[in-house]
């Protein structure tokens, strides 16, 4: 490429990566919260947090990369025309061809990123996200070491603890297993220690007493102890979901998957959908470059003109993109229409082309033409 193409591709990239940071920013933000809530109520640390919130990015990327790609274009673009740059380096003979290219380069780098996003970093981060979380939440242990609270850290388990020495030691200790309601058992206890041992998580209780009622209440039995110890593994619900989320497949899984075991049509066809969305995604980069260059390109220039062209080119970028979204919910219960993944983007740039070539414009003009020849007088 010239040097000119060189200078507005430095020109692009630079608004590209700030706004896809700050979008990436504000909409991480929002979406952990109820990680945050997670990893408070189950006495998780603060890089346990920040390993879960990173685990996120590839999802938010793979969204918002395209869409700031298409805005930071349409911001280079725009400014290089109003500054008269490009009117300069088309009086240079730098042709419009010229100008795509440093636009279109920038397009595949950003289409690569998105690949790497769907393909790749997407089901990885989405498998290392569940597993984690999967743990957090069997963790019964982390989830009992809050003082003076009743916890329910499982069904049928009741946990309170009065205080929790900084020793680690933990003073007044009551436990509820209601998990047969006929014979309810309640274990009270002067001091305790919570250990995590190879076997699991173990509750070690000193000087206390077991509480059992039998015959639905009417025969209570007491047993005095000096230690006692619950193992607290036995109320994790450690069954995992027999199939993995469509999110957490890579491609040849969604598309050739190994299992047979609950793998009805339904999900097939949605996990087919899956794999074509994330295959088609990336393409709208190569659309919203072209959508951005006719946007500031082509056109009358008058006053007003400029405004208005960039809110059509926003309205289009968008409408192909929900177009876009609707054939995501609309294939996932008819295959046929899988096609319509990669004829959105195409259709959109093959729109932005004929703007480009001046397709529209001469089409206009020979209807124009033709009027005023047939209003003629014979």
């Amino acid at each position: 490429m010239p040097r000119l193409s060189w200078y507005i591709l430095g020109q692009l990239l630079g608004p590209v990566a700030l706004l896809t940071f700050m979008m990436t920013s504000v909409i991480w933000l929002i979406t952990c919260l109820p990680l945050l809530d997670l990893v408070i109520n189950r006495g998780q640390s603060a890089p346990t947090f920040f390993y879960l919130t990173l685990l996120l990015l590839p999802s938010l990327l793979l969204i918002i990369m395209p869409i700031a790609f298409f805005f930071g274009a349409m911001f280079t673009l725009n400014r290089l025309s109003g500054d008269s740059e490009l009117v300069v380096m088309a009086s240079a003979g730098y042709s419009l061809r010229q100008l795509a290219a440093p636009l279109l380069v920038a397009a595949v780098l950003v289409m690569a990123l998105t690949y790497a996003c769907a393909l790749y970093f997407l089901p990885a981060s989405q498998r290392a996200l569940n597993a984690k979380k999967f743990d957090i939440r069997a963790d019964i242990g982390a989830a009992l070491l809050n003082e003076g609270e009743f916890e329910t850290p499982a069904k049928g388990l009741t946990v309170f603890i009065r205080r929790l020495e900084p020793d680690g030691h933990i003073r007044g200790i009551l436990v509820h297993d209601s998990r047969e309601p006929a014979r309810p058992i309640t274990y009270v206890a002067t001091n305790g220690v919570l250990a995590q041992t190879p076997a699991g998580a173990r509750l070690i209780m000193f000087d206390g007493t077991i509480e059992q009622s039998g015959k639905s209440g009417s025969q209570l039995t007491i047993l005095h102890f000096r230690s006692y110890s619950i193992n607290l593994d036995q109320f994790a619900n450690r069954s995992r979901i027999a199939l993995r989320g469509k999110s957490e497949r890579f491609l040849p899984e969604l598309l050739w998957p190994t299992e047979t075991q609950g793998l009805t049509p339904r999900i097939r066809n949605s996990w087919r959908a899956e794999a074509h969305s994330r295959l088609s995604e990336p393409l709208y980069c190569i659309a919203f470059a072209l959508i951005a260059l006719a946007a500031v390109t082509r056109g009358r220039r008058r006053r007003g003109g400029n405004a208005l062209r960039l809110t059509f080119a926003a309205l289009a970028a968008a409408g192909v993109r929900i177009a876009g979204y609707g054939v995501a919910g609309a294939a996932q219960n008819q295959p046929a229409l899988l096609p319509l993944f990669y004829i959105a983007p195409l259709l959109g740039s093959a729109l932005a082309l004929a703007v480009l070539m001046g397709w529209g414009s001469r089409l206009f003009a020979r209807r124009h033409v033709a009027s005023e020849h047939e209003a003629l007088p014979a």
